[in-house]
């Protein structure tokens, strides 16, 4: 494997190095396939990609790259949200994109505020009200992430007047109100 370093993280290939930007990277534990066959044309506008070999070879030969997380790199979004308010839809456990969105927001200064699938609302906030996120709910300068609401959501539906009356009447929806986008 040849290491690359990077901005605020390490890029490992088991080909030829390709290294970019850490704003490039969705997420410092991401991983994706670059295809080296798309030819120099199609990376013109992006100064920051680089390659040990031409990319105009006529030949596909894609590339497996791992972000790994640099000793040196800095804690959150290089951006300072303090004062922020910050609403992410879809969270419903410490597993998924909505979870690490709101993470890196709150660890950039933001406030947070989270909607969750109705169903689903009662088991995430019983979850968060008896600690079982705090391991993951700690940031990278030590302190915890707070949820400051948790609101009911379902995207599906933009208006009370679009949600289907076997919904209205569902047990899971029962005590909640407001939870349509408008």
């Amino acid at each position: 494997m040849a290491p690359c370093a990077t901005a605020g993280a390490q890029m490992l290939a088991a080909r030829p190095c390709v290294s970019a930007s850490q704003s490039m990277l969705a997420s410092r534990a991401a991983v994706s396939r670059i295809d080296l066959a798309l030819g120099a044309s199609s990376f013109a506008s992006c100064p920051r990609i680089s390659c040990s070999r031409s990319l105009g070879s006529s030949r596909s030969s894609p590339v497996a790259v791992r972000a790994v997380s640099g000793e040196g790199s800095s804690s959150g979004l290089p951006i300072d949200l303090r004062g922020k308010r910050a609403f992410i839809a879809g969270v419903a456990d410490d597993n998924g994109y909505g979870w690490a969105i709101a993470k890196a927001l709150a660890a950039s200064g933001a406030e947070i505020l989270v909607g969750t699938w109705v169903p689903a609302l009662n088991i995430f906030e019983t979850s968060l009200r008896r600690g079982k996120f705090d391991e993951s709910r700690k940031l990278p300068d030590g302190s915890l992430m707070e949820i400051v609401k948790v609101y009911p959501l379902d995207a599906v539906y933009d208006s009370p007047e679009d949600v289907p009356e076997d919904v209205k009447t569902n047990k899971r929806y029962a005590g909640s109100s407001n939870w349509t986008v408008k």
